[in-house]
């Protein structure tokens, strides 16, 4: 089964930049690969994801300042995260799922342990 690992979180100040890997242990070309994150007392919220073809697609909150992307050669998902905000401070969970993407966390079977991205204002 697909086990995933994610590092790379921090703590940066408003405007700067982190990016995200998300390790895996198996072949993942078929599967859906996406970004979640969620912040104290709130609901899991998606953030992008990339399908099997390598289509990304992202929340309108992140669009144009974070970047999906699959490196085949490693076997990690990135995640690039420039023009960071204080509302962007969360735990990001990486998630995976066989076929299409969806939007919902319930559709994800297989997650990371998540890596906590702090922002300072």
């Amino acid at each position: 089964e697909l086990q995933l690992v994610e590092s790379g979180g921090g703590s940066v100040q408003t405007g700067g930049s982190l990016k995200l890997s998300c390790s895996t242990s198996g072949y993942y070309g078929v599967f859906c690969m996406a970004w979640f994150r969620q912040d104290s007392g709130k609901e899991r919220e998606w953030v992008a994801s990339v399908d099997s073809t390598s289509r990304p697609t992202y929340a309108d909150s992140v669009k144009g300042r974070f970047t999906i992307s699959k490196d085949n050669t490693k076997s990690t998902l990135d995640l690039q995260m420039n023009s960071l905000k204080p509302e962007d401070t969360a735990m990001y969970y990486c998630a995976a799922r066989s076929g299409t993407c969806y939007l919902a966390s319930s559709w994800y079977n297989i997650w990371g342990q998540g890596t906590q991205v702090t922002v300072s204002s």
